[in-house]
């Protein structure tokens, strides 16, 4: 048999990963060459002692040799519950050499919002946003990587990651090929699911190349190492049991052959049969006795170590073992000797305090599952204390906090609710729920369960809102909260119930709450919150009497608090749906301002009141033609979010919402850029949602009036914009838009069957708004031939709604369709006042449209060449045909000479 052989220099668990580590040696070869060289990511996976930790330390002497900066980190099997840990290990050689003020002025706007997660700046106040500290740290991460390229980022054991971690790693992988980085992650197959599993596939499918997956040592490997290591004189007998006993596990064959040398056992076929009981002794079960061997002090240290997990310093370690500092020194001396704990290797560019580390991760499960369940548990208790007594806060001992054994403490409940506040400012509302749900288990006082159930209903709100909904409603139905934990708990239930598309239970539970509370402050918000819901809700389940109800309780409505401007906005937005006189709905809804500004509590990044009843207010601006206002509310949204570092829902609403600004406005390319950002951030919150469907629907009309069909035919299959249709009101109208989609794809029944629904739908709910709900304008256009009997009763209807609410864009494009439906100069007549009125509006595609239309039946080379110029500024591409297809009709009518 041919042996298989390594160069001294090479390393014991390096033996037969040439191939890994030529590839590695590639990966930052291509790194160093060039400074504008995309990113690229490995993934090494295998199991326990494959080599892994291995080929990280030999990228890292390879990468160093070449000039590379190299940070590190290493996950821990104790530590998964501590958030932000593994990245705050990769950063610290950046960030530790840093003062504040050099870390502020270098990560400029993202210093407030990623600085708490990496513990370089103090929390806020509030619940930080998870994708916007995500998005913080990437944003981080991307400017140091240029500014210390070449940067080699090395993870191990990332299966044992937090999971803020790995959605920080899922999302920079997807930037690496922006960067000159290379990143290399390590990891065990298994040993995750759920969320974090999500994130780690997200990482493995972002590689270059596929993951490499390690296989153990073959035997002639093994006899290579072995012989490398006894000498020549180990005979193949010998050699063959010792792959067979470590099944070629190159860790296991390393320890085994340790020690080998250590019992100065000969190396030949009659002391193979003693292999098994040496290999024994170095993991598991043989490894516990043979530290219990070492004494019953060593022991303690041993545990004290495994509990402490990472930063492990002979002082810390003897506290929390209660040994005296001398014997815990020997006792750190006799492990290191026994080749369980080691002098962790500063060449990692680590900057912890440790002094030990375990020589491997085995060690450190086999250690800490060795100790006794209750020893177990109330060494995390003392350690619980002593990172207390440190100032270290809350959120540092909560991992612990979560270990010790439920006892009815009053003071575990409330370190553990103040660990989850810490968490929460920092953005890591997952890390929050596990010390609510912890301190559920204590359990809590009476007093303070209510409160707990409470916090936890809020902790979930971002990740979990059906979970939500379980917490708050048993909050509700005890005793303890005060009257404005009650009203916040009770309009916090009704959101997670409307983001769960569970309208009509969102709209119940409001309304229930406010009958039973006295007239006052608290119980005209909740009424405000159930007209907010139920104006949004697509459904025809409202009362019929929903609008008097809601217009005459307005009616006392001043303005002096945010309670009465809300419901001014909501009567406003109510009025706006029902094509109520424009100007009257301006009146009201003005009143809810402060100044011609949002009063103070109702900012866009405010949380009382919630982004809808702010859209709702933009929403009746960007249908009465007031659309300097809706613009500049639409963009003040914008720069709120943006500057605080919202990158989730609240970012793809106010996208969205801009695009269709530019849409009403007639700025069609604006629009559509906008849109399409607006979905790109929708699809990572989740489909299906309200705020999904809106930037769809306006992205499917935004299309269709530039006149490209098939983009918007494509958005539309790709998007799923087709039925059912979501609980939620959308602006404009879904089923209208898709009705016009299927007319312009020629599909003209199912188009006009569309149609048909949503007058069907608007009717039912008292929706008679000519402008959000256009169906009956393109009906009629679409029936003009097969019904004009019907298309003129719907034309004569529309322009009745038109004049009632009397904006000129609504006068305007009635008037539009009713030229569509005559002939000669009566047709013509139309479409001039048409124009006449769309020309004041501020939408000026309409105006084009309708310039174009009374240019071809008028036979008008100026209003077609002002349509022309108009439809080319809108980005309007179809119009922009149609204007150059009429004028060449008209000049080849106009006799020459």
């Amino acid at each position: 048999m041919t042996e298989v052989r390594r160069t001294a220099a090479a390393s014991a668990s390096l033996w037969e990963r040439d191939e890994e580590v030529a590839a590695l040696a590639e990966a930052v070869d291509s790194l160093c060459a060039d400074r504008s060289s995309s990113g690229s990511l490995l993934v090494l996976r295998g199991e326990a002692g494959l080599g892994k930790t291995a080929l990280l330390a030999e990228t890292r002497r390879i990468a160093e040799q070449r000039g590379c900066t190299v940070w590190s980190a290493r996950g821990g099997e104790t530590l998964r519950s501590v958030p932000f840990n593994v990245v705050r290990q990769l950063l610290q050689p950046a960030l530790v050499p840093m003062l504040p003020e050099e870390a502020r002025e270098y990560l400029g706007d993202w210093y407030e919002i990623a600085g708490p997660a990496l513990g370089i700046a103090e929390p806020g106040e509030g619940h930080a946003d998870p994708q916007s500290v995500c998005d913080g740290l990437v944003a981080a991460v991307t400017r140091l990587a240029r500014r210390d390229w070449p940067l080699v980022l090395l993870i191990d054991d990332a299966h044992w990651a937090d999971q803020e971690t790995l959605h920080w790693l899922a999302a920079f992988a997807e930037r690496l090929q922006d960067l000159s980085v290379l990143v290399v992650v390590a990891r065990r197959p298994g040993e995750i699911s759920g969320v974090a599993a999500r994130h780690l596939d997200a990482v493995a499918a972002a590689a270059d190349r596929p993951t490499t997956v390690l296989s153990a040592l073959t035997p002639a490997a093994a006899a290579g190492l072995t012989r490398a290591t006894l000498g020549e004189t180990a005979d193949a007998a010998f050699c063959r049991e010792v792959w067979a006993v470590t099944g070629g596990n190159p860790y296991e064959t390393v320890e085994l052959l340790a020690k080998v040398q250590d019992s100065e056992l000969e190396p030949v076929e009659s002391h193979a049969g003693e292999l098994r009981d040496l290999n024994r002794s170095a993991r598991g079960g043989g490894l516990v006795a043979r530290l219990e061997q070492l004494g019953i002090d060593v022991t303690r240290f041993a545990w004290a170590a495994a509990i402490l997990g990472t930063d492990i310093t002979v002082d810390l370690v003897a506290r929390l073992a209660t040994l005296d500092p001398d014997d815990a020194t020997r006792c750190a001396e006799r492990l290191r000797a026994a080749r369980i704990l080691t002098t962790p290797d500063r060449a990692t560019g680590r900057t912890g305090p440790a002094d030990l580390e375990f020589v491997h991760p085995l060690i450190a499960t086999a250690v800490y599952n060795s100790i006794p369940d209750a020893l177990r548990r109330a060494m995390h208790g003392i350690a619980a204390r002593l990172v207390t007594d440190s100032a270290l806060g809350a959120a540092a001992a909560a991992r612990h906090l979560l270990e010790v054994h439920p006892d009815d403490d009053e003071e575990l409940v409330a370190q553990l609710r103040e660990a989850a506040r810490e968490h929460l400012a920092v953005g890591a509302p997952d890390a929050a729920r596990r010390c609510l749900e912890r301190a559920l288990e204590e359990p809590p006082r009476p007093e303070v369960h209510a409160g707990v159930l409470y916090e936890l209903g809020r902790a979930t709100f971002l990740t979990a809102p059906a979970r939500t909904i379980g917490h708050l409603r048993t909050a509700l139905g005890m005793t303890g909260l005060d009257e404005d934990q009650r009203v916040d708990a009770v309009v916090r239930l009704s959101q997670a119930l409307l983001h769960n598309d569970q309208m009509e239970e969102a709209v119940r539970t409001v309304e229930a709450e406010a009958a039973r509370m006295e007239p006052g402050p608290a119980r005209m918000r909740l009424q405000a919150v159930q007209y907010m819901w139920e104006g949004l809700h697509a459904g025809e389940t409202t009362s019929p009497d929903r609008s008097e109800r809601l217009a005459e309780l307005a009616a006392t409505c001043t303005g002096r608090d945010n309670s009465e401007r809300a419901l001014l906005i909501l009567r406003g937005f109510d009025a706006m749906m029902r094509g109520e006189n424009a100007e009257e709905i301006l009146e009201l809804v003005d009143r809810a301002l402060v100044n011609g500004r949002l009063a103070p509590g109702m900012g866009w990044t405010d949380s009382e009141w919630g982004v809808e009843l702010l859209l709702m207010l933009a929403g009746v601006y960007a249908y009465t033609d007031r659309l300097d206002r809706a613009e500049s509310m639409y963009n003040e949204a914008l720069r709120s979010y943006e500057s605080a570092g919202w990158s989730g829902g609240h970012l793809a609403l106010a996208h969205a919402y801009v695009g269709l600004g530019h849409r009403r406005r007639g700025r069609l390319e604006a629009a559509e850029t906008s849109l399409r950002a607006a979905l790109r951030i929708a699809e990572r919150v989740g489909r299906g949602l309200p705020l999904y469907w809106t930037a769809t629907c306006n992205l499917v009309d935004t299309l269709l009036a530039r006149g490209h069909v098939e983009e918007a035919q494509q958005v539309a299959e790709q998007h799923a914009f087709a039925p059912p249709y979501p609980s939620t009101i959308a602006l404009p109208d879904p089923r209208s838009v898709r009705g016009r989609l299927l007319l312009a794809m020629g599909r003209t029944k199912e188009g006009v069957n569309e149609l048909d629904a949503a007058g069907k739908a608007a009717t039912a709910r008292g929706h008679h708004n000519p402008v959000h709900v256009f169906w009956a304008a393109d009906l009629a256009r679409a029936l003009a031939t097969e019904d004009p009997a019907r298309a003129a009763r719907l034309a004569v209807d529309l322009r009745r709604r038109a004049e009632r609410f009397g904006t000129d864009t609504a006068i305007g494009e009635a008037l539009r369709v009713a030229a569509a439906l005559e002939t000669g100069q009566r047709a013509v007549r139309l479409a001039g006042q048409a124009v006449a009125y769309l020309e004041s509006s501020p939408c000026q595609y309409e105006h084009a449209a309708a310039r174009i239309e009374f240019g071809a039946l008028a036979r008008s080379e100026a209003d077609l060449t002002r349509g022309l110029s108009l439809a080319r500024s809108c980005g309007a591409d179809g119009l922009t045909a149609r204007a150059e297809a009429e004028l060449r009709t008209v000049a080849a009518r106009v006799p020459s000479g």
